[in-house]
């Protein structure tokens, strides 16, 4: 079972590439603009504005996960892998709500438009995405961290 995601940590002071064993998987993207040096390393990288940023943004972004997994680093592989889904949402959300607001001032969901253009965005993250869901070594990595370390 997986332990739920710790927020408590001291995400400012902690560098998880010294500490991986703090590190926790989370659902989905937690944690993804909180785990350092990770997020700096990433973050600068991750854009979407339309399909030729997010090709390059997806394509840097998985360079970057090919460079954690030789170099054995699990937590950055997941980080990547957490940027990339986070590409795909964001995209979609931007996608669907215009300015990416979903809820109004009332909490009621806004109406939903097309933005075609970051719809083509979100499936190129989508892609990639599906790589790395597919990919028996990282899956193999994240069981492997996740009975180790919750």
């Amino acid at each position: 079972m997986m332990k739920p995601f710790n927020y408590q940590q001291d995400f400012a002071a902690l560098d998880f590439r010294l500490h991986p064993e703090l590190y926790q998987v989370g659902r989905g993207e937690q944690g993804v603009l909180l785990v350092q040096p990770y997020k700096n390393e990433i973050l600068p990288h991750w854009r979407f504005r339309d399909v030729g940023v997010a090709r390059e943004s997806a394509g840097k972004i998985y360079a970057l996960f090919e460079q954690y997994r030789r170099e054995d680093d699990f937590v950055g592989m997941d980080m990547a892998r957490k940027f990339i889904q986070m590409g795909y949402t964001r995209a979609r959300r931007y996608a669907n709500h215009q300015g990416g607001k979903k809820y109004d001032a009332a909490g009621k969901i806004l109406p939903y438009i097309v933005d075609k253009q970051k719809a083509d965005a979100a499936a190129v993250f989508k892609e990639y995405w599906d790589r790395l869901r597919a990919d028996r070594d990282y899956l193999q990595r994240k069981k492997r961290h996740q009975q180790h370390y919750g």
